[in-house]
């Protein structure tokens, strides 16, 4: 039996990763596998620097996405995945193990899940959260002072000159070839309940292919 593999991606502050965390109230880990490529990122020193010398995290190149890819085909092929929680380089915290089971569903989200090609031909199925251009800056806004506590001038900054750029390049132009849209413009319910169809589905099918 190969996993089911959908794909959830959308810009930063689209609202992935409170989707996901919804998501992920609704099923047992012997049902669904969630995958995260944000514990995929490299460290902070083989990130590329803009003309200013500031790190870009918001780049294809910053996340390990062969790793990714790789690790999401053991996933499918039945295989479990172990790997450490990516800190946002914060010093203060200790990052835990991660131990991946294969189920007979795989979801697997983040930035740039459709820009890489083999992941993207690993895809059942493709989501993208939506959310316009303004709900998606004051979103990183909150999410980076209160999570994450960067200076508003420093969130700014990058959202003008990492963020929005990456998404104009690398995530935007998927919006037209995605097998589903999710508007996350003030609620994803029904959004939330289509996939959730979707996965019960696959679960049965999948279950009955064993």
């Amino acid at each position: 039996m190969k996993s089911t593999i959908i794909g959830v991606s959308g810009g930063s502050g689209s609202g992935k990763s409170v989707f996901i965390r919804d998501l992920q109230k609704k099923f047992n880990k012997e049902q669904v596998c969630f995958i995260s490529q944000d514990n995929y990122y490299k460290p902070r020193e083989l990130q590329k620097e803009d003309r200013n010398g500031i790190k870009n995290f918001d780049l294809p190149t910053s996340i390990d996405l062969e790793k990714f890819a790789s690790d999401l085909n053991d996933l499918q092929q039945g295989k479990t995945v172990i790997l450490e929680e990516y800190t946002f380089n914060n010093p203060l915290a200790s990052a835990k193990q991660i131990v991946l089971e294969p189920a007979p569903v795989i979801v697997a989200e983040g930035l740039f899940l459709f820009y890489y090609k083999p992941v993207w031909d690993l895809l059942d199925l493709s989501v993208f959260i939506h959310a316009s251009d303004s709900q998606r800056l004051s979103r990183r806004i909150i999410r980076d002072q209160m999570e994450r506590n960067y200076p508003l001038k420093d969130v700014l900054y990058r959202y003008e000159h990492h963020v929005y750029p990456a998404y104009k390049a690398y995530i935007e132009p998927y919006f037209d070839r995605v097998d589903v849209v999710i508007n996350n413009m003030s609620s994803y319910t029904a959004g939330l309940s289509l996939l959730c169809g979707y996965l019960n589905q696959s679960i049965i099918e999948n279950k009955e292919c064993i």
